[in-house]
């Protein structure tokens, strides 16, 4: 077998993390906070420590030698990001968290499709046979019994 690439092993990290968000955030939730507030001491605690960690590692860098563009779709998913998870947060407000999570995964499935679409990117026919198995799940899920 070979090695695993790291990418993967980011990206299976970055899904257990994703999994964390939802149970803890439920968990805050049931006490009683308003979601969107919630969701604003959640935006300042990643701010604290994202800035520790860029400071710590010495990746900081002046803001403004950064390309225009690049600062253009930097905001763009940043405000995408944020209205994500104002919505992500009502739904868990809302709905149990084994089926608000799986259904905000749908995301997986349009980042395919705006991959195709915005970025030129060819997912394969396996590609592709992964994406239609999470569409059926999401849908699974959603239908109501």
């Amino acid at each position: 077998m070979g090695s695993v690439s790291p990418w993967v092993t980011w990206a299976l990290l970055s899904a257990v993390f994703a999994a964390m968000t939802a149970i803890f955030a439920k968990a805050g939730l049931a006490a009683g906070i308003e979601s969107d507030m919630a969701t604003l001491l959640r935006t300042g605690v990643i701010l604290v420590v994202l800035a520790l960690f860029v400071a710590a590692t010495g990746k900081w860098s002046d803001p403004t030698l950064i390309p225009a563009g690049a600062w253009g779709f930097i905001v763009l998913s940043a405000l995408a990001t944020g209205a994500s998870w104002v919505c992500y947060f009502r739904a868990l407000k809302l709905g149990e968290a084994a089926k608000v999570a799986p259904i905000d995964k749908l995301s997986v499935v349009l980042v395919a499709i705006f991959a195709v679409l915005f970025l030129g990117e060819r997912p394969s026919l396996r590609d592709w046979s992964g994406i239609a198995l999470i569409t059926g799940g999401v849908l699974l899920l959603a239908l109501k019994r």
